[in-house]
């Protein structure tokens, strides 16, 4: 005889167990409503004026890197265009949305340069902070300094955490920008003046001109003052000229040459450590990069000597170094949130823009673009074809179409369970396209059980019994529901890839409901098929069943098992 199910009941209880999982995760969260995208609950649009006159095709790179940041979970359906010669807009789903900006006008330029000296040390003059002022020599205020190592050039990290034994520091919030954005507008104080241009490092390593910067470099420190608190100087970032500028403690630093430049990352991720609380942004190099960060490792390592981490002209992090690094791994950690954290991440990975923007962007709150009855509609429309799938089952199948009717209740519930998590989780926003994206993958749910259950008829036909026909049908049934499922998941992937806009949306909401209708299927579908195979109402072929001899078209004198007591 053939064998029955493996235990469908286990099954169906872990399926209930994932549902309940992914249900208890959106309770956390604390929203039962979905993030809806730009066309149907409108949002936040920032509009970036370029400074000067960009070309067409920095303006259109421009455009792109601040797309692949606002989109770069891929979901969160935010719309980036460029207008004239100068305007990039950026609309966001969300009227709150607020903590973006920053990610989109961050200009991203990321150096590493290392210190001369600071107002901290006083190393060149100049009156060195009074008691009282945050920071002390050697490490930037905020910072938290990682444990010594004892220098060994094996190029593995250091540490209980297995990361990079080197503390970089960070402000709290949001490093290297203005704190106070309530008025969207400078100071009334204005900007401050730019210090004479810093000169004489030309041709000069910068391990060297650090013990003793050229006079014109030093004159230039001691001539700026750093902005006030809450602002942020215009500080032309010469990646082959020393620097003078602050960080947003108010401490000044006079800079080498750049020795690292943002283009030598490989990546940056925002993290949360192993056996820690604290969000870090780690960076990876690449070769290049690492080869230049082990010389300054082993160069200023158990010196006292600072290098800093400049983003857009300002120092965010001037540590020590606590160890020799070989792997080309290294993190910024500090007083960073979630959101902070990643924000700069998201800048970083993206790379830095080609061109300039004007400070202070107009931000605006922006309505729907489609009425509510469109979504209305839309829902309507979806709501009635589940329901002429649910009835044509009935009607066709009779008790096998409960079973219809019960995969697609909880296929729905499973869909905005996880359209819930990931509005929570990856800024998920669902627009109307990815609306009509979910509607068309209940035809394909529907299509699987029907695959399935006309096998099991099939099998019963040819003389076996409800139990072995389930099992041999389920062989058969799976492999052709598994290679439509996969066309369909090979269609949403094509279409997300090359897509754009809204398409997208539709795109991944198709790919999410076909990746569920395979989950609903084999730890929902059959596993319940089977279940209900042990009871007489279905396996006697009862005439409410859906497999009565009449409803398969077979005689009804009994022959070879065509319902219960067949052979296996």
């Amino acid at each position: 005889m053939a064998r029955d199910s493996r235990r469908p009941g286990r099954t169906l209880i872990g399926f209930f167990a994932g549902l309940a999982l992914v249900f208890g995760l959106v309770a956390l969260a604390g929203s039962w409503t979905p993030t809806l995208g730009l066309d149907l609950q409108g949002g936040t649009r920032i509009t970036l004026i370029a400074e000067g006159s960009p070309s067409e095709d920095n303006l259109a790179e421009a455009a792109s890197i601040i797309d692949q940041r606002v989109n770069g979970s891929g979901v969160s359906e935010a719309e980036v265009t460029t207008q004239g010669n100068e305007f990039v807009v950026v609309e966001i789903p969300g009227t709150s949305r607020r903590d973006l900006v920053e990610t989109v006008e961050r200009q991203a330029q990321l150096r590493f340069r290392l210190v001369a000296c600071s107002s901290a040390d006083n190393r060149c003059g100049g009156a060195a902070p009074s008691p009282g002022t945050p920071g002390t020599p050697g490490q930037t205020p905020g910072s938290a300094p990682s444990a010594p190592v004892a220098p060994e050039d094996t190029g593995t990290p250091k540490g209980p955490d297995n990361r990079p034994p080197v503390g970089f520091g960070t402000s709290p919030g949001k490093p290297g920008k203005k704190s106070d954005e309530k008025s969207g507008s400078p100071s009334p104080s204005g900007e401050p003046s730019e210090p004479a241009q810093p000169g004489g490092a030309e041709g000069v390593d910068p391990l060297v001109w650090v013990d003793n910067p050229d006079p014109a470099s030093v004159q230039a420190f001691q001539d700026y003052e750093c902005p006030p608190a809450g602002e942020t100087a215009l500080v032309e970032d010469d990646p082959d000229k020393p620097l003078v500028t602050c960080d947003d403690q108010g401490i000044k630093y006079l800079l080498s040459t750049a020795m690292i430049e943002g283009t030598d990352l490989q990546s940056a991720e925002a993290a949360v450590p192993q056996q820690q609380v604290d969000w870090v942004v780690t960076l990876d190099f690449d070769s290049d990069g690492t080869e230049t960060f082990t010389e300054i490792s082993r160069a200023l390592y158990n010196t006292g000597k600072q290098f800093a981490i400049v983003l857009d002209g300002q120092v965010i992090s001037a540590p020590t170094m606590d160890g020799i690094i070989t792997n080309g791994r290294a993190e910024i950690s500090g007083n960073f949130d979630e959101q902070s954290a990643t924000s700069l991440a998201t800048s970083l990975k993206y790379g830095a823009l080609p061109i300039a923007f004007e400070p202070n962007p107009p931000v605006e709150t922006v309505g729907p673009s489609l009425a509510g009855n469109q979504l209305t509609a839309g829902l309507l429309a979806g709501g009635i074809g589940l329901l002429l799938v649910m009835v044509y089952c009935l009607l066709y199948y009779r008790g096998l179409g409960l079973v219809v009717l019960a995969s697609l209740v909880v296929a729905a519930a499973a869909t905005y369970g996880l359209v819930l998590l990931l509005s929570e989780t990856a800024g998920f926003a669902l627009s109307l396209p990815g609306i009509a994206g979910l509607i068309v993958a209940v035809g394909i749910t529907a299509d699987s059980f029907i695959v399935y259950f006309e096998r099991i008829r099939d099998e019963m036909r040819d003389g076996l019994s409800m139990p072995s026909a389930v099992e041999a049908g389920w062989k058969r049934a799976r492999n052709t529901c598994l290679a439509a499922d996969t066309v369909s998941l090979l269609a949403a992937v094509v279409l997300y890839i090359f897509a754009a806009g809204v398409v997208k949306g539709f795109a991944f909401a198709l790919g999410l409901a076909t990746l569920i209708d395979l989950a609903v299927f084999f730890w929902f579908t059959h596993p319940m098929v089977s279940w209900l195979s042990r009871f007489r109402f279905f396996s006697a072929g009862h005439r409410l069943s859906g497999l009565s001899a009449s409803t398969l078209g077979v005689d009804e004198r009994p022959r070879r098992g065509v319902v219960a007591g067949g052979r296996a």
